[in-house]
């Protein structure tokens, strides 16, 4: 078995092909298309069962999707992962060439899952979603600093600003809603997942965009890639509380939205948010059990590709 590890930076590739032998090999590429076409050159020869690579704020997005394209094994990993991977196998030290050597070792013991390359559309839409987030962030920001501005030129010069902002937010809107239109499948799935009270539109947006494997994994994968899955903290005879953390964030802050509504639209989840606050839950974990609630509840929808059923779905979920 042979597995790579590519750790990515600005200007350069370095990669790590690891041997079933225990032998290592390392290279260095420039980070341009003339580097990427070389790696997956090389790969191709070797024929790793995995290449890992981490999750880098886009600066893996080409290689990623290149070798992929190939049809070489990529997975895309948290960089938590593999620097706590990294301390518990003593390796403390970091270099570019040191980190592509601990993803190919993750890749050889861990054998993180290979997940499809999203599609060029799927990526330009995750793009569009995310910049309005940044747009409403800004926003808002600005509006914070116009409460507070100490005199008129600078009070003048935030809101002006803020409607360039507005402007901008206003053309981002437009865009995600062109791009529904052009894609009956986007369109499918909007409407689904708008049928459920409690359901906005944004809120269906940012889980198009930035859950793909919703209506594919199963419940309890689902649950733990949006980081609202309970995890157990026991030790011993000590029985900890149950809680949640990790995911994608952007997706829980979306769903915590869409549940707050529901508490309070949506009668099921209404009913299910009383009962555990009846029964002693504090209303923060009420709250996030309606989140995993209205999530498998999606899930189920997106994969079977049924409209919001109040008998079936709250009962099912």
């Amino acid at each position: 078995m042979t597995c790579a590890g590519i750790d990515v930076a600005k200007d350069h590739l370095d990669l790590a092909l690891r041997f079933d032998s225990g032998d290592v090999d390392t290279r260095r590429f420039d980070n341009s298309s003339d580097g990427i076409d070389q790696i997956e050159t090389l790969l191709s020869e070797a024929d790793p069962e995995r290449i890992v690579l981490e999750a880098t704020g886009g600066y893996e997005r080409p290689v990623s999707a290149a070798l992929a394209a190939a049809g070489l094994p990529v997975a895309v990993v948290n960089p938590r992962q593999t620097r706590d991977f990294a301390r518990a196998t003593g390796r403390l030290a970091k270099t570019d060439e040191i980190d592509a050597c601990v993803l190919a070792l993750f890749g050889e013991r861990i054998q993180p899952e290979i997940r499809p390359a999203p599609s060029e559309d799927q990526e330009v839409f995750s793009a569009l979603v995310a910049r309005r987030r940044q747009l409403q962030k800004m926003k808002t920001a600005e509006e914070n600093r116009l409460g507070t501005a100490p005199s008129e030129a600078v009070r003048s010069d935030i809101k002006e600003h803020l409607s360039f902002l507005e402007e901008r937010l206003a053309q981002a809107e437009h865009q995600i809603e062109e791009a529904i239109e052009n894609s009956p499948l986007w369109q499918e799935e909007e409407e689904l997942l708008c049928s459920i009270p409690g359901v906005a539109e944004a809120t269906a947006h940012v889980l198009m965009a930035e859950l793909p494997e919703l209506g594919e994994a199963n419940r309890q994968e689902i649950a733990k890639l949006a980081g609202v899955a309970p995890l157990n903290q026991d030790s011993g005879k000590h029985r900890g509380n149950r809680t949640t953390w990790g995911g994608r964030a952007s997706v829980r802050k979306a769903l915590y939205m869409a549940a707050l509504s529901a508490t309070q639209y949506n009668q099921k989840i209404q009913e299910f948010y009383d009962r555990l606050l009846d029964r002693g839950k504090a209303k923060k974990t009420a709250l996030v059990a309606c989140m995993r609630k209205l999530l498998v509840v999606m899930n189920t929808m997106m994969k079977n590709g049924t409209h919001w059923n109040p008998e079936y779905h709250a009962s099912s979920a």
